[in-house]
């Protein structure tokens, strides 16, 4: 199975996660890689917060789902 992080986009959910070094976009193999990647991720952008560089974030605009083929 194959599982990627999602974005609250507006209204909708996308996958923008992407490859800082070539831009494809960022799949996991496990759930557990996905969700260690997040939480790495709402980490940093609580001490963004915590630091003044970003107002706010809400950790409820991300997820992680299955892809299917």
């Amino acid at each position: 199975m194959i599982y990627e992080v999602q974005t609250r986009m507006y209204n909708s959910w996308e996958n923008v996660w992407t490859d800082s070094l070539d831009d494809t976009i960022v799949t996991f193999a496990t759930r557990e890689e996905a969700q260690a990647d997040l939480n790495d991720f709402l980490r940093e952008l609580a001490y963004a917060v915590k630091a003044g560089h970003l107002d706010d974030f809400n950790p409820e605009d991300y997820r992680i789902v299955e892809v299917t083929s």
